[in-house]
């Protein structure tokens, strides 16, 4: 008997659905308390061919939600994490790991891989980046977010012209106007009921089975099990916002166009480094990551110790934070602050990948 048995007997659903289950290959961009959810059920269904990319580390605080993980994982690679316990259960599914984070360099070459996206991402960057390459590409893409006691699915882009993200929010609110879950707190079921609703509009889609989200939203409420969806509707104004090119994606600055106060640009940081030695640059990626900035003075603290303060840090006047693309540097440069009221603690826009970098 087939471990798809259950599922193949299904009225409606039978050996053709399966089949194109098998040979579909699908795209996780997040390996967090939506991704680790979808992981789970994508490839129990037997998904032939599934990536996840991710280039956060485990730590204790996500144990409540992003359930692949144990204590035994803390510090290792979430997609490298998830791919190991997958390949331990299956073995007749073919599990990518892209132990990295998307960017506008790099999206456009992993997205275009793949028959469908699946965003378990919890921030507007990224959701921006991976729905503008979506549109851009073609790719349809399974939405989904939380917020507290609430959460939202939908399917984008599922045909040319459809409802992408954009047309529900064409320009993102300021980074410091919505926190994550970080902030105000989850409970760790509501990324796993949202996360398993994702997985099985994905499953549906790419089976035909039932009615599917495209072009609708639905929500849902935690404290008041109550659900409901809206017919969303296209905003044609919102096309112009979208890259017309992959050379114009990469070139946009997507870490930093919700207006943070913390980013500086890597002109006026060099700048400030320059003119006063109490000033300090400090790389925020992990110690495999590449290129490595040659020819300048900085410390290394990667995000997953960024609990070892160094000395350094409490006596530099102003702290000049870069990672590959800036999202990482922005979150510690946010998490720094909090650490040292009053310290000047930046962000450089763009990262390492940045046109203004040293390296470009």
């Amino acid at each position: 008997m087939s471990r798809f048995s259950r599922q193949v007997i299904l009225p409606g659903f039978g050996p053709e659905a399966q089949s194109k289950l098998k040979k579909a290959k699908v795209l996780v961009i997040g390996a967090g308390g939506l991704g680790c959810p979808n992981i789970l059920y994508l490839a129990a269904a037997g998904i032939g061919n599934i990536a996840i990319m991710d280039g956060d580390t485990v730590s204790e605080s996500n144990l409540n939600r992003q359930v692949i993980f144990g204590e035994a994982e803390i510090g290792i690679n979430k997609a490298e994490a998830a791919a190991h316990y997958l390949k331990s259960k299956y073995s007749d599914i073919q599990i990518h790991t892209i132990p990295e984070f998307i960017s506008p360099s790099n999206a456009v070459s992993w997205i275009s891989q793949y028959d469908i996206i699946v965003d378990g991402s919890d921030n507007f960057a990224t959701r921006y980046l991976v729905n503008d390459t979506c549109v851009l590409l073609g790719k349809p893409l399974v939405f989904a977010a939380i917020y507290q006691n609430e959460g939202q699915v939908a399917i984008f882009n599922a045909y040319k012209y459809a409802i992408n993200y954009r047309d529900l929010y064409p320009e993102p609110p300021k980074e410091n106007d919505i926190p994550n879950c970080s902030e105000t707190g989850v409970l760790g079921v509501l990324p796993g009921i949202i996360g398993t609703i994702q997985a099985a509009e994905t499953i549906k889609f790419l089976t035909g089975y039932g009615n599917n989200l495209v072009d609708k939203m639905l929500y849902y409420n935690l404290l008041t099990q109550q659900t409901y969806q809206i017919e969303l509707s296209k905003n044609e104004n919102t096309m112009s916002l979208i890259p017309e090119s992959p050379e114009e994606l990469a070139s946009r600055n997507y870490a930093f166009f919700c207006d943070a106060e913390e980013g500086v640009s890597w002109n006026d940081a060099l700048r400030e480094l320059k003119n006063n030695p109490q000033h300090i640059l400090i790389d925020v990626r992990e110690p495999h990551e590449t290129p490595k900035l040659l020819g300048y003075k900085y410390f290394s603290m990667p995000v997953s110790n960024s609990y070892e303060i160094s000395s350094e840090i409490e006596k530099a006047e102003s702290i000049f934070l870069f990672c590959q693309s800036g999202i990482r540097s922005l979150r510690m440069a946010r998490d720094l602050k909090k650490k040292f009221i009053g310290k000047n603690i930046y962000s450089i826009l763009g990262g390492i990948e940045s046109p203004e970098s040293p390296l470009n």
